[in-house]
């Protein structure tokens, strides 16, 4: 079968792995993988080759590899049906009608219990590493409203590891402060908080305060699980642009009301994450040799054409004759 273009080298890989004693079939999914999602949009002659080479894979790789494969396609907008299916992921359906709330019993059941105690375990398996935390946070905030409701919806049903809780007593206190905030029009005031309250550094912070979309401020209130109607009232109080538009405040809020926790904390934990990979990239560390490489690059200055002592120097006698 020929490969597509935007897979290239596959062919050499594929006749590796037929080798005996050479087993290139986990690397070859996550390379396949990889060069996948980089792109935002796929042809169907693209997406048939992926399916077709990625379905086999997947059941033949070691648990680890189908997990870090199923974190990278649980994010990506454009996966396809057949293999998220394969991977034990619902595919997200951003234009189906948001469901209804269904009524909360009065006493809710132990068995309810036990299985909140023991979901968290079987699924936050992996840690974030702020390179992935960065690719997360960049393009969520790349994406349209439709593609960052899907990433949220697919974060929920990956392994990757949430940012704790913040303390129910802080969280009180930041979400009354955050609604005052949000009375007096206080952006500013507004943003110190989100960002003290959910341990943000300030430029991450007003960039999620700052997006026209209003998809991120809706995952960061979330994450300090913020009564719906506290959000509502934020929404048409906060900005006077976005508390303008009824079709605007609607969506939010219908987003907001499907929104796990555990999605927003997944998001926190990236949101955190890339800030560390961003400091990690500013300071490059020193090595051994980079006196001698700074000497190299130096431009050489240049000789003179006649060294000194290089020529005989003519001496005279007293009587004026040559020696």
């Amino acid at each position: 079968m020929s490969t597509s273009p935007r897979f290239p080298g596959f062919d050499g890989l594929m006749t590796l792995s037929r080798r005996e004693g050479v087993d290139i079939r986990p690397t070859l999914l996550r390379v396949l993988t990889d060069l996948y999602v980089q792109a935002g949009a796929h042809s169907s002659d693209e997406e048939r080759q992926f399916v077709e080479l990625a379905s086999r894979l997947i059941d033949q790789v070691d648990d680890a590899t189908r997990a870090a494969v199923r974190a990278r396609l649980a994010i990506y907008p454009g996966a396809p049906v057949s293999i998220l299916e394969q991977l034990g992921l619902r595919p997200a359906r951003p234009d189906a009608p948001a469901p209804l709330a269904r009524d909360i019993p009065a006493t809710s059941p132990a068995v309810s219990t036990e299985a909140l105690d023991t979901q968290p375990r079987t699924q936050s398996t992996l840690a974030m590493q702020p390179k992935d935390a960065a690719e997360i946070h960049d393009m969520f905030f790349r994406a349209n409203g439709r593609e960052r409701a899907a990433i949220l919806h697919n974060l929920g049903e990956t392994p990757l590891k949430p940012s704790p809780r913040v303390p129910e007593a802080r969280a009180l206190r930041a979400i009354e402060t955050l609604e005052m905030a949000a009375f007096a029009s206080d952006v500013e005031s507004f943003t110190i908080e989100l960002g003290e309250s959910l341990i943000l550094p300030a430029r991450v912070a007003a960039q999620v305060v700052d997006d026209p979309g209003g998809e991120p401020l809706a995952c960061a209130v979330r994450a300090l699980a913020m009564p719906s109607a506290v959000f509502q009232r934020i929404l048409l109080f906060l900005k006077p642009e976005m508390g303008a538009s009824v079709q605007t405040v609607y969506r939010l809020s219908r987003l907001y009301d499907n929104l796990s926790e555990r999605s927003a904390l997944i998001m926190l934990a990236a949101w955190r994450g890339s800030v560390m990979a961003t400091n990690r990239a500013k300071h490059r560390p020193a090595h051994y040799d980079d006196e001698r490489q700074r000497a190299r690059a130096a431009s050489t200055p240049a000789r003179p054409e006649v060294q000194p002592g290089a020529a005989a120097v003519a001496r005279t006698g007293t009587d004026g004759s040559r020696r």
